[in-house]
């Protein structure tokens, strides 16, 4: 396992956006995430959304670097009202990046460190599940350059009976699709 820690790249994340290329740790760390088989990511709530550091980090990332990467997204906050983080913010952004999104998405509030009811320990567990079927199936690739998108390993062959969308706009009356 490795762990990529934002907080020391952020002055390089800045020169990046300036002058568009990554250096040193950053180019490493972008090198990493791209040859990872999968990716749990993780980020403090800002201001009910994740924080500018994250939102930078994938910023900078080469279009399609994430496409079909299994990703377990979690959140930490100091109350479980932001606990909707994870479906208002983070899915939609790894939606957008083509990544395949593990069901599970785990939230922690100040509450649920230390706490003796062991929720927060069967969600992580849960979410690890599913990640590691995901990247057992090959779902991740991880192989370093990005391909076409792979397909998740939870689509079964009931994907192949899917109507395009230009024959049903055909259907529906419309002759041309451009």
């Amino acid at each position: 396992m490795d762990v990529v820690e934002l907080r020391p790249l952020a002055h390089a994340l800045a020169d990046h956006l300036l002058t568009g290329f990554p250096t040193g740790d950053l180019a490493d760390a972008l090198d990493r995430v791209a040859r990872a088989d999968g990716l749990v990511v993780v980020t403090p709530v800002f201001s009910a959304s994740y924080s500018g550091l994250f939102k930078t980090f994938f910023d900078v990332m080469e279009p399609g670097t994430l496409d079909g990467k299994p990703v377990l997204v979690a959140a930490t906050a100091g109350t479980a009202r932001h606990s909707l983080v994870l479906d208002h913010a983070l899915r939609p952004l790894f939606a957008y990046l083509r990544a395949v999104v593990v069901p599970t998405g785990v939230f922690a509030a100040s509450e649920d460190f230390g706490g003796g009811d062991g929720a927060l320990e069967k969600r992580v567990d849960r979410a690890a599940g599913e990640l590691a079927a995901l990247v057992a199936a090959g779902a991740g690739g991880g192989g370093g350059t990005p391909t076409a998108p792979r397909r998740p390993a939870y689509a079964d062959d009931a994907v192949a009976d899917v109507t395009p969308l230009e024959q049903l706009l055909r259907e529906a009356g419309g002759d041309s699709v451009r």
